[in-house]
């Protein structure tokens, strides 16, 4: 088993360098975030096709208002 304690030592000597890029009150989403909002992109796009063919499939057709049909046209000139 290798000396833990040797691995420590290395590891210190890399933080310094890490240091100058590494900001550690700076937090970003990393991977998680991006996986998360990719799954939430691909929701949308799915529920989005199914709308979309589920709105194709309705056949509407508006009835004539009641009010319309029982009143006698007038002529245009009168």
């Amino acid at each position: 088993m290798p000396d833990m304690s040797a691995t420590h030592a290395a590891l210190a000597q890399l933080l310094p360098l890490a240091g100058d890029t590494f900001d550690k009150n700076k937090v970003t989403p990393g991977i998680l975030g991006f996986i998360v909002f990719a799954v939430l992109a691909l929701g949308t796009w799915g529920l989005m096709k199914s709308m979309n063919r589920h709105m194709g499939r309705v056949d509407f057709e508006e009835a004539p208002e009641p009010a319309a049909a029982d009143a006698p046209s007038k002529p245009a000139g009168a």
